[in-house]
């Protein structure tokens, strides 16, 4: 049996080599010799790092391209780095630029004119210019922190700056003409304009010579002067704050919306239209004016006025002294004054309330459902047309009107009209 077994296994395997085995299956595919040498699999340091490094100062940037800092600067005097070239980035990479000259001169970072697609990023200059309290400045460092020489620069973007104790401007690329912006940087204690650009975004000046925020469209910023403007920007101031000593603390030429101005002698805000701001003055100038339209506002002046608009709506207008708020228009307000001034005065007024201490509470040409008070002045409402009306007044008239209708008057010597008609 086992020899049947073994002649069948032998059987077998001679049947297996002659089916289909060619010489050809037998042998190895493709040449084994190399093709060359191992291509090269790490990258170069350009390709790593294509950017120009820069250790030292003065440096100037005369050919397109990215730069960045690999060291903290420092110069005796003059500019520290000078973009001559179109089409730069620099990234000043954390560090910080700084110059020992006394007195102050020259520039941290200076772009020649007419230049255009330039970036400024990321990085601190410092100075040692101080404020001796009265508004001279003076100290050691540079003039300027980042600025132009001859015409305004285009496409200019600077973000991520911090700039500290320049004699004149601290971030000043142009704001007339030019498509700048200048984005989420810092500038303090500067003699000059603290940031000036076309746009500008979430940005701090403070402590600044001159006006402390100027631009075109600015937004989500604060601005503080102790020689200028606080703020200023020529379209529309959104979400900003504005704070000067002697000048307006926040002016916008055509729009702010959800504003603040102050100023200590000036007016603390202006602007064509006023949407829910607030503007106050510690002198004589208004607490807030809007050309045309405030809404939802609200103003105080010590002795100016508090609050004035062509068209006054939902707003509140106060002053120790002077007028609590005027309008041509009054629309659901209020108007206070603390002294002998009006506390509401308006052409036509509408569902508002005026009250003052020693002074007429509310005039209005035409006045109807509306309430006047004074403590001790000469009269608490008083206008041409008055309907619905109430008027407190314990010392001079509740209510005077040429015309008046369902009027209450209490205290005082009442109601004097020239016509009038009760219910």
């Amino acid at each position: 049996m086992k020899t049947k077994l073994n002649h069948q296994l032998v059987a077998a395997v001679g049947l297996l080599f002659t089916l289909n085995l060619q010489p050809s299956t037998l042998l190895a595919q493709g040449s084994l010799t190399p093709p060359g040498p191992p291509a090269p699999t790490m990258k170069t340091l350009q390709q790593v790092e294509p950017r120009v490094p820069i250790s030292t100062a003065p440096f100037t940037i005369s050919q397109p391209g990215s730069y960045y800092l690999t060291t903290n600067l420092t110069v005796s005097g003059g500019n520290a780095i000078t973009i001559a070239a179109n089409g730069v980035t620099l990234d000043l990479n954390g560090f910080t630029i700084s110059s020992t000259a006394n007195p102050a001169s020259g520039t941290a970072v200076l772009i020649n004119g007419g230049l255009q697609d330039i970036t400024i990023q990321n990085g601190h200059i410092q100075g040692g210019v101080t404020n001796d309290g009265s508004g001279v400045f003076s100290g050691p460092g540079f003039r300027y922190g980042i600025f132009y020489s001859g015409s305004e620069p285009q496409n200019v973007r600077v973000s991520g700056v911090s700039v500290s104790g320049c004699l004149n401007d601290g971030i000043n690329v142009g704001f007339g003409a030019s498509t700048t912006a200048v984005e989420n940087c810092v500038v303090r204690t500067v003699g000059g304009v603290g940031i000036a650009a076309s746009i500008i975004r979430g940005c701090v000046a403070w402590g600044c010579g001159s006006h402390a925020i100027l631009g075109n469209q600015v937004s989500d910023s604060r601005g503080e002067s102790v020689g200028g403007y606080g703020l200023y920007a020529a379209n529309t101031a959104q979400n900003c704050y504005g704070i000067s000593s002697n000048s307006y603390g926040l002016y916008a030429d055509s729009t702010a919306i959800g504003c603040y101005g102050q100023s200590s002698s000036g007016t603390g805000l202006q602007a064509r239209t006023a949407q829910n701001c607030h503007g106050s003055s510690s002198g004589s100038g208004y607490g807030l004016f809007a050309s045309w339209v405030a809404s939802g506002c609200y103003g105080y002046s010590v002795s100016g006025n508090g609050l004035y608009a062509m068209t006054a709506q939902n707003c509140y207008g106060q002053s120790s002294s002077g007028i609590g708020l005027q309008a041509g228009t009054a629309l659901n307000c209020l108007g206070s004054s603390s002294g002998s001034g009006y506390g509401l005065y308006a052409g036509i007024a509408l569902n508002c309330n005026g009250s003052s201490i020693s002074g007429t509470g509310l005039y209005a040409m035409t006045a109807q459902n509306c309430y006047g008070q004074s403590n001790s002045g000469p009269r608490a409402l008083s206008a041409q047309n008055a309907n619905t009306c109430t008027g407190f007044c314990p010392s001079g008239r509740a209510i005077e009107a040429t015309i008046a209708n369902g009027c209450l008057a209490l205290a005082g010597t009442n109601l004097i009209t020239y016509k009038y008609n009760m219910p």
